[in-house]
């Protein structure tokens, strides 16, 4: 993993060119109706805004292997179609013809080519940490909040070695009113892990037992019915960025909600993302450590501290100054009468903002268990 001294950085919000890979097994004589899928797909995915062109190829090693490869203006219009209802709705006909698939999302660097340009290039190269952020996020019925948060605070680890190359790093669960919030953050392959701990029973007994409070039903038995939760579900990180090389018990944790207007979600996550960048820089600043997940107008931003959040509330709401703070208020459902521009509101803003943390579990270091 890349030490923190350096600066760390991942994003889909700076408008970068995106490339998807998507690998795919397909079950032995479906490969016609695969096929059919495919056409039937493209010929929708064609109008999706951003959409650039798609490649279907078939391994001519193992004629089981198939891969389909997409270019998009920028990331975000690609989650905005992969998170819609439209879109499970276009590869339902394919999952009767597959046995496993792989998706593989990457900002495009460099290219040959120069007569067609849609969209941005990656400027410099970023430097990673070794680690996958992902979250989902879920409503349980009014009133539920305190049961749900009993059962989600109270469940036993699952083992975090996953294989020899995949380990399950941190898991961070919040409430917001009845809204859940759980981030993980995975060393090696985010899929492979998130397999792993569906498998766990202690995970599948709080799953069952929190089914009963859910605001949208859903069959973990049922494969078609988990894939369309998860789906729905689904938080992606669309911004990181660290630098320091503080020690993760040193840092205190906190998960804030910014209830965006309506279409506002993009530009909220843009400014926060704009002003974690700038920071970070300062090596004894607040700031240590952001991830802003996006879906929709639904923006979670994840940040970790080297001091208590009321000693630095304009960093901890995300702003460089009032200024910034009231441009970001006016992007929120927070009431007209909040006031940024005064300590009382900007206190009341944190507080709207700030999510209650249910359990914040980390592996131990060089152990293969949690």
């Amino acid at each position: 993993m890349t030490p923190l001294a350096e600066k760390v950085s991942q994003s889909a919000l700076d408008g970068t060119r995106l490339r998807v890979v998507l690998m795919l097994d397909v079950e032995d004589g479906a490969e016609q109706r695969f096929l059919d899928a495919y056409d039937q797909m493209c010929r929708h995915v064609a109008a999706v805004p951003g959409h650039v062109s798609d490649q279907l190829c078939q391994s001519i090693e193992n004629p089981s292997q198939w891969l389909i490869t997409s270019e998009w203006d920028s990331a975000l219009h690609f989650l905005a179609w992969v998170d819609s209802p439209t879109h499970l709705e276009m590869v339902q006909p394919m999952h009767g013809c597959v046995k496993d698939t792989r998706s593989l999302r990457f900002g495009v660097l460099r290219e040959t080519r120069t007569s067609y340009e849609p969209g941005l290039l990656q400027s410099v190269p970023r430097v990673g940490d070794g680690l996958n952020r992902h979250a989902i996020t879920f409503t349980v019925k009014p009133g539920s909040e305190a049961a749900v948060a009993d059962i989600l605070s109270g469940y036993t680890s699952p083992q975090a070695q996953v294989d020899e190359t995949t380990r399950l790093h941190r898991t961070s669960l919040f409430m917001h009113g009845n809204r859940v919030v759980r981030a993980v953050e995975v060393e090696g392959d985010l899929i492979r892990a998130l397999r792993h701990v569906a498998r766990q029973p202690e995970v599948q007994e709080v799953e069952e037992a929190i089914n009963p409070y859910l605001e949208a039903h859903r069959d973990l038995s049922d494969p078609s019915s988990a894939r369309e939760f998860f789906a729905r579900a689904a938080l992606p990180a669309v911004h990181h960025v660290a630098k320091g090389a503080d020690r993760p018990e040193t840092l205190s944790r906190h998960a804030l909600f910014y209830p965006a207007k309506d279409g506002c979600g993009p530009s909220v996550a843009k400014m926060l993302a704009a002003q974690d960048e700038q920071a970070v820089e300062d090596p004894k600043g607040p700031l240590a450590r952001s991830t802003v997940y996006l879906r929709e107008d639904i923006v979670v931003r994840l940040i970790d501290l080297r001091m208590p959040v009321e000693e630095a509330p304009l960093i901890a709401v995300g702003a460089a100054g009032r200024h910034k703070a009231s441009v970001l208020a006016r992007l929120l459902d927070v009431g007209p009468d909040l006031d940024v521009s005064s300590d009382l509101g900007l206190k009341r803003f944190l507080n709207e903002c700030d999510m209650r943390m249910l359990t914040d579990r980390r592996a131990p270091a060089n152990a293969p268990a949690s």
